[in-house]
């Protein structure tokens, strides 16, 4: 067996196929990553909406949800599998299951291009080959240009990585359109620009995990201060970006209202992260992970307002 593909202690000794079947499944489900394509599914629903302008077939709906769980599931497991040697170095993955041992690497690997096979006949077959097409982009672009391309060469590997976590969002447009629009790719840039300063104050926060992986994050390359100003430059994009949904898409002023009362919440997280930064406050790594979590739910109350919006005009 390679370093690579040893195990912790604990786990010594056991093999995969000898644990409780309960705690294999929970395995495979982790290998997904379900909180990450909770987000994405957030980004796809919403959308379906504003592109019927109404209640879309609720089937379609399901269809759409299931096909976009599997496609993310299948690219997150891949990335697993070839992130599994970094992954047993930071405390924040020293636990997930090709590192414990629960799954074996050829299982993970499996596992990954199977959901990646089986969403892509899913989309083509129950969709159309438009989403198909653009699941497929997702997971090959988050595979080979993020997780082998990018992320061990360039601190700009979470900029252009996060275009893989934009597609929900033109997958959901098309699902209902089998066609793209502005409006989309609106909501597209909005997601582009929203990743970045989501992603940057937790790797501030865990950046000695970065270190001893040798990923180079912006955070372990560039002081606070440098990280926090371009939080604040992509967090000005992207706000602006949301606001010029409103006379592309026609959205009404409920929309308008939420997008700018989100807006001017997430900048106020934005600049306050940024002074902290500059005056090097004590306990401000404690800080960072305001701005991470509320950018969670700065995203989710956005496509919940472009949701509700055809409904109110």
């Amino acid at each position: 067996m390679t370093a690579v593909e040893s195990r912790p202690a604990g786990a010594i000794g056991t093999s995969p196929t000898h644990r409780p079947v309960g705690a294999r499944v929970r395995a495979f489900v982790a290998l997904t990553k379900p909180r990450i394509i909770e987000l994405l599914l957030m980004c796809t629903v919403p959308v379906m909406f504003l592109a019927e302008e109404g209640v879309p077939d609720l089937l379609l709906v399901l269809i759409t949800v299931v096909g976009g769980y599997l496609s993310a599931g299948g690219a997150n497991a891949l990335n697993m599998y070839i992130d599994r040697d970094i992954d047993r170095l930071m405390q924040r993955t020293e636990r997930r299951p090709l590192v414990t041992g629960m799954v074996t690497p050829r299982e993970g690997l499996v596992f990954g291009i199977t959901l990646a096979v089986v969403s892509t006949v899913w989309f083509a077959v129950l969709v159309n080959l438009l989403s198909a097409a653009l699941s497929l982009a997702a997971i090959l672009f988050y595979v080979f240009v993020y997780t082998l391309g990018l992320k061990r060469r360039t601190a700009q590997n979470i900029v252009w990585g996060g275009i893989a976590g934009c597609m929900p969002v033109l997958i959901g447009w098309s699902a209902v359109t089998n066609s793209l629009s502005w409006s989309a790719v609106v909501l597209f840039l909005v997601v582009f620009f929203w990743t970045p300063p989501h992603y940057w104050p937790l790797s501030m926060k865990v950046r000695e995990d970065y270190v001893k992986a040798g990923v180079p994050m912006l955070p372990v390359l560039a002081s606070n201060t440098v990280v926090a100003r371009q939080i604040v430059l992509y967090s000005w994009v992207m706000v602006g970006l949301s606001l010029v949904l409103w006379p592309l898409a026609d959205m009404s002023w409920v929309y308008l209202g939420t997008a700018v009362a989100l807006g001017a919440l997430w900048l106020k997280e934005a600049h306050a992260l940024q002074r902290r930064a500059k005056a090097n406050v004590v306990g401000a790594k404690l800080q960072e992970m305001r701005l991470f979590h509320w950018s969670i739910t700065y995203l989710t109350l956005l496509f919940v307002a472009v949701a509700i919006d055809p409904f109110l005009r």
